[in-house]
């Protein structure tokens, strides 16, 4: 007999526009007399982080600001940052930025409290194990793509590849969402990071382990950003289109913590370790191939996602307008499931133009001889490859590494 899904959720969350103003309040919920904000650096910058430490500081706690955060950040920043914590012996931290800064917030306020290197509780290589809670944290994007506020995983870029940090103790102890954050984040980042959120989603409502929770979740995602994305990225000031993909990656993260990703996300690792390819990008010159390989194994859940996608409201460019109508048409017709999957292949790979990302690993400088490595370094992501719908074997992943290198006709 088939088991219950066991669903898991932040102990509280603060979601919508002017979210933020919530955060001194929930560090004065903590007593906490020592805050550690970790940010990204262009936040400084652009006065937010600024904005958002004051009225902590006005509460009466003493708080230090670490910025030195990296994109896919490194196991070495990690251990200096964990180090930093346990010497400043603060009371509670903040993670402030996309989801390198949350990570590392995650890994710092729980392995400052743990002895022994961030290294040895790696998931591939650690042999330790976190036993205590450490310090609380409050986590706060400022992209709409990652929904590292609401799962339990770090992750850490390694000389080849990636690993993770994953525990439920990592969770946040609150999240808060504000869309309002975002209105800075240049085009090419919101379109990777909102590429990231809809692979979030799609991975999840075909996991192994979805269930009619995550089912709801991921496709609602997938219907929030299908219909915003482009407008996002087209004009940054669009707050409805903004509140859109920052509740999109919200909700997606909710769907993969409970669901988990699979195939996407193990093949792109590699990319982030061997050629730094930011994650979100990594998805998307992937994502297509992927789901072409799997599609056999799950076409009729790709048509539920093709019908998210290209739903009511949903705003695909004027020139993709006609060939999404006749894609969803074919997806309707005898073909049945494999006509549904087809469309939906199409559309991601329309999708990834119309915002602009990258169409081919070549496009990245990665040549043919890369593709061996990549694909070992692929199939030693068996958390994730263990989730697919369809078993991915090596000539698999080396057949979709290959696709994605030689791009799209």
């Amino acid at each position: 007999m088939q088991q219950g899904s066991m669903l898991i959720f932040p102990p509280r969350s603060f979601v919508g526009r002017g979210a933020a103003a919530r955060l001194a309040e929930e560090v004065r919920r903590y007593e906490a007399e020592r805050v550690l904000l970790i940010a990204d650096p262009v936040l400084a910058k652009l006065g937010v982080t600024e904005r958002l430490a004051e009225p902590i500081r006005q509460g009466g706690a003493r708080l230090d600001v670490f910025a030195e955060i990296e994109p896919e950040p490194s196991l070495a920043l990690a251990e200096r940052l964990v180090a930093y914590t346990r010497e400043g012996r603060y009371d509670l931290v903040v993670g402030l930025g996309g989801g390198s800064a949350l990570d590392l917030a995650k890994l710092a306020a729980v392995l400052s409290a743990h002895d022994g290197a961030v290294a040895d509780y790696l998931n591939l290589t650690g042999h330790r194990r976190i036993e205590r809670r450490g310090l609380p944290k409050l986590l706060v994007p400022t992209t709409s793509g990652t929904g590292s506020e609401v799962t339990n995983i770090a992750v850490l870029s390694l000389a080849q590849t990636k690993d993770v940090v994953v525990h439920e103790y990592l969770s946040a102890d609150a999240a808060i969402v504000d869309a309002e954050l975002t209105v800075s984040v240049p085009p090419r980042v919101t379109a990777a990071t909102g590429i990231d959120a809809m692979t979030h989603a799609i991975e999840a409502y075909l996991s192994v382990h979805a269930s009619p929770t995550s089912d709801a979740l991921a496709l609602h995602a997938v219907r929030l950003a299908g219909r915003s994305i482009r407008r996002a990225v087209r004009d940054g000031s669009d707050i409805a289109a903004r509140e859109d993909m920052s509740q999109a990656s919200y909700i997606a993260g909710l769907a993969f913590f409970n669901a988990g990703v699979a195939g996407v996300h193990a093949l792109a690792y590699p990319l982030g370790g061997q050629f730094h390819v930011p994650h979100g990008e990594a998805n998307a010159a992937l994502l297509p191939y992927v789901m072409a390989r799997i599609a056999p194994a799950c076409g009729g859940r790709m048509g539920d996602l093709l019908r998210a996608l290209q739903g009511d409201g949903a705003d695909p460019a004027p020139a993709a307008a006609a060939s999404a109508a006749e894609a969803a048409a074919g997806a309707e017709g005898a073909a049945g499931a494999g006509g549904a999957a087809d469309a939906f292949v199409a559309a991601l790979h329309e999708l990834t133009r119309d915002v602009g990302l990258p169409a081919s690993l070549r496009d990245y400088g990665i040549g043919a001889s890369h593709l061996d490595a990549l694909t070992e370094d692929a199939g030693r992501q068996t958390r994730l490859l263990a989730r697919s719908p369809l078993a991915l074997a090596r000539a698999d992943i080396h057949a979709i590494y290959t696709a994605a290198w030689q791009g799209r006709a």
